[in-house]
């Protein structure tokens, strides 16, 4: 599966949001990425603000075209407000709680210790990074991974963790305690115009 290698400040600088959620990218330079960056101030069509809206989740979770297509489907099979359902869909992925627990730096990093089977839900290996976790589920290292230098150095810099998520450094346990609430997610991301994207 092919997946963005290149700059991830540009891409943050491109949607105008601190993708990495650190707000770093766009301090020395919050313009657009290029040569025009700075000057280049033409107006978006509603196609392009929707666009910008669903590159900023893409960009966010490091998700493929097919990965995030593929969540907003089962988001709207369930009850309720679809926008809402899709980035709740998109909180609950393993590789994303491994991030919120401060297991690993980024997102592309969590993916990196689910898919090497470093992880363990209820006391299984999972070693896929889209697994859903369910409200209640515990998040484990496994035993052998426990000492991994890349683990330690990231939990030393969490300062908190999210209000929906629980984690206990000397166990190395974490809970999903519950699905977030709307206003726990940032507000940077239009939901709605994310559907009306998807269902053009």
């Amino acid at each position: 599966m092919s997946r963005y290698t290149g700059s991830k400040f540009k891409r943050s600088r491109r949607v105008n949001m601190s993708t990495l959620e650190t707000g770093k990218e766009l301090l020395k330079r919050p313009y657009s990425p290029g040569q025009h960056g700075k000057s280049r101030k033409s107006k978006l069509s509603n196609y392009g603000i929707q666009l910008t809206e669903k590159q900023k989740i893409r960009f966010t979770y490091d998700l493929t075209e097919k990965q995030l297509l593929k969540t907003f489907t089962t988001a709207q099979k369930i009850k309720g407000v679809v926008g809402e359902n899709f980035l709740k869909l998109l909180e609950s992925r393993l590789d994303n709680l491994v991030y919120r627990m401060g297991l690993a730096n980024t997102r592309s990093g969590s993916r990196q210790l689910v898919n090497h089977g470093h992880i363990l839900v209820n006391s299984k290996k999972v070693d896929i990074p889209s697994y859903r976790v369910m409200p209640g589920d515990i998040i484990t290292i496994r035993e052998k991974s426990k000492d991994l230098k890349i683990i330690k150095e990231s939990l030393e810099k969490v300062q908190k963790t999210v209000e929906y998520v629980s984690f206990d450094k000397t166990k190395l346990e974490g809970t999903y305690i519950r699905l977030p609430e709307r206003n726990e997610l940032t507000h940077e991301i239009n939901e709605s115009l994310v559907v009306e994207f998807y269902s053009r």
